[in-house]
Order: structure tokens, then sequence, then C-alpha cells
């Protein structure tokens, strides 16, 4: 029996777990997800310093011609003590002199000679970088389970951290079906498709931080089709397209069968997109997507997704939207679970003006979808919608109710 678009996210979720570790320099961590929280043992910064080039002085300096004893420059180790009626040259990122009152900018002073005049009100603090404002020892700056992007490499680089322990990446095996393809780099006979699916799950899947494998296409026996997955048996998660429905061509259901396939969804409540299935042999999960390409795409958004997210380890492992218009009317057919490709331009969503099953031109031209329930058969130009990106990871620590209404 067909599961609904929830239920069948709820499934992966559920049964779906979390990757092995691994330690990686933090050269090599970015695109992971770190395994344990990060908690800083030094201050930043390390002491209080200079924002600005200009001059240490005390706050009752305000209206006083001073000589300037001693410059000091970033990265000079001498300790000094800055006594009433002195002041110091220094330059940003030098260390605060011990009873500096604040620096004041070079362009706020009048130099003559060695000596300065502070013409400008001297406030308290200004422009002194107090040792730990950004961190201080035992901080939190890194939570477990957090996808590392190029910033967080910037706090384990602050805090001397050469090496950290992260998730091992999903490993993904993809293979087609159907003796009518060719991939593209083959000879195309007159008879024959090129295979568009693979390529797009390899390409969107190492977007998704995965590691991937193409196995091959498969001609429509059992034969071959068991032949593939005997090869992808060692990775954390097989995706095929195409023989999922019942044809008599249609061959991938009773080739995963021989191999103790256990079904955790079988059909979907979508459209399009319904034969999708999936399941688990040993430690290995397995999606079997449609052979349409659009079908195939936009379900991989879903539910390939979801699996990937779910064994990264990232704790923010949930599909999100963005709430925005709808651009123009749009009519359908009522009665299923509709996913609609488009384009979001930051105000408002257009329907692409083509969108059948069995079309490859559709989501090169939108950089998203929206999912509307089975009851609406209108929505007018303003109507309030969910809006899933296809072009950037835009998740959440809770699952979230997807569906336009």
């Amino acid at each position: 029996m067909a599961v609904s678009v929830e239920e069948a996210l709820r499934l992966i979720y559920e049964n779906v777990k979390q990757k092995t570790t691994k330690i990686l320099p933090i050269e090599s961590a970015l695109n992971h997800v770190i395994a344990y929280d990060i908690i800083a043992t030094h201050n930043l910064p390390e002491f209080d310093n200079s924002a600005m080039d200009g001059y240490a002085v005390k706050c009752d300096a305000t209206g006083k011609t001073i000589e300037v004893l001693h410059t000091i420059l970033a990265g000079d180790k001498e300790e000094l003590l800055l006594n009433d009626g002195a002041a110091y040259k220094i330059m940003t990122g030098a260390k605060v002199p011990a009873g500096s009152e604040a620096i004041v900018p070079i362009e706020d002073v009048q130099v003559d000679g060695a000596n300065v005049t502070f013409t400008k009100e001297i406030k308290h603090g200004a422009h002194i970088r107090i040792a730990g404002e950004d961190i201080e020892i035992g901080d939190t700056i890194i939570d477990k389970d957090t996808y590392l992007c190029a910033h967080h490499i910037t706090l384990l680089a602050s805090q001397g951290i050469s090496h950290v322990c992260v998730y091992n990446k999903p490993r993904i095996a993809l293979f087609a079906s159907g003796s009518e393809l060719k991939m593209h780099y083959e000879q195309l006979d007159a008879h024959q498709l090129y295979n568009t699916n693979t390529p797009t799950f390899a390409a969107r899947a190492k977007e998704l931080g995965c590691d991937v494998e193409f196995i091959g296409t498969a001609k429509d026996s059992l034969d071959e089709i068991q032949t593939m997955i005997t090869k992808a048996l060692d990775y954390d998660l097989i995706i095929t397209s195409g023989g999922v429905s019942v044809g008599d061509a249609d061959f991938t259901k009773e080739a995963f069968a021989a191999f103790n396939f256990q079904p955790i969804f079988e059909k979907v409540e979508i459209k399009p997109g319904k034969p999708t299935t999936f399941g688990k042999i040993n430690g290995s999960y397995v999606l079997n997507l449609p052979g349409n390409p659009l079908a195939a795409t936009l379900n991989f958004e879903l539910f390939a997704k979801a699996a990937i997210l779910a064994m990264s380890g990232n704790e923010a492992k949930y599909i999100n939207f963005i709430e925005t218009k709808i651009k123009n009317d749009l009519r359908l057919r009522p009665g299923k679970r509709t996913l609609i490709p488009g384009y979001f331009d930051g105000s408002s969503f257009t329907p692409n003006e083509k969108f059948a099953p069995g079309m490859v031109s559709p989501m090169a031209h939108a950089n998203g979808f929206i999912m509307i329930d089975e009851s609406v058969s209108e929505l007018s130009a303003g109507a309030s919608v969910k809006f899933i990106s296809t072009r950037f990871d835009f998740t959440c620590k809770e699952q979230k109710d997807l569906v336009t209404r």
C-alpha cells in the first residue's frame, strides 16, 4: 500500500542511522559533520590589543599635549606599563600596555615631532579589543553534529586544533536499468536514449557531500540487475532508477527480493513518482526511483536527500522550506500530492511552464519546487507557498510540514 510523503520521510529518518567516524586534518574536514563538541582552550583575543593604529593613553589626556615615549608593534613581547601623563604609539593588533584606558586613532590627533595633542574627547575602552571578548576558554565553539563550512575551519584554526573527529561521508552506489539506455559517452542507436538520471544523481549526491560510485547500466534482465546489486552491497545507499513499475520488463523489485530486501515503503502517494521504493539489504539502504527523469529527480530531492542527511550525522537533518508567494495562477488536477518545479527569485515563486514526468529540461531551469496538497485544484497569484530549494541546502533540526495547502 502506498504511504504518504510525510510517512515516507518519517520512515527514512526512523530507520537510517548516522555513519561511523574518522580523524581528519582540518584542511580536509570541510563538508564533513563533526562528531563531538569543540571546546575553546584559548581566549580570543588572547590578550587586550589595539583595534586601530593610534595611541594608548589615559582618558584624562583629552585636550593635552603629551610626549610619545615608545612605539609598540604587533608581535612585540615587551611588557609595558602606561603611567599617568604618558602615551605610547601602538599598531593594530599590538598588545595594549597595562594601565591603558583607550586607544586614540592616528587621524584624531595632532602630531608635532615627538609630541601629540589629543583634541577630541577620549572614551574609556575605545578601540581596545578585550581578551576573550570573541571567544572565552570553556566556550562551546562548534556543536556536535554540525556540518563544517569554511567559517568553522576558522574557529578550529583559532584554537590551534589540527585534527578533528568527523562522521564518514555517506557512500552512494548508483546504477540504472533499461535496455534502451546508453551513457552519454557511448554511441546512441535510433531506438535508444541517453541515461540522464544516473549522472544527475551522481552530481547531486556529490553536492550533498557524498562519495559516489557509478556501478553501471543493466539491461532489462534479472541476471544483469542482480549483478549490479552484488557490486553495490558494500555501499551505504544504493540508488537505482527505472524498472520499479509493473511492466513486462520491470525486474528491479524481483532482483532485489533475491537479496533478502526488506521494504520500508514500496509506493508513495505522490505525483510524479508513485513507484518510489525504499528498503534495506543488511547494512545497505536501497532507494528505487522511477525511470522518468523529472519524476526521478524530484523524488531524489525528497527521499534520497532525506536519507543522505540522516546518515551524515548532521543535527539539522530535516528538509526545510522558504515561505513565499506564487507569482502566477496555477491550476492542477486534485487527488494526489503534486510536485511542481519552478524558480524562486527571492520574492516570489514562478512555476515552470512545462513539467511532464518524462522531461529533462525543467529542473535545469528551476531552482526548487513546491509540494501541493491533494485537495488543491488552484493557486491564485499571490497565494502563500512553501518553496523547497534544489540549489542550496536549507535544513533544520525538526521535521516540518513541507506541503502547500
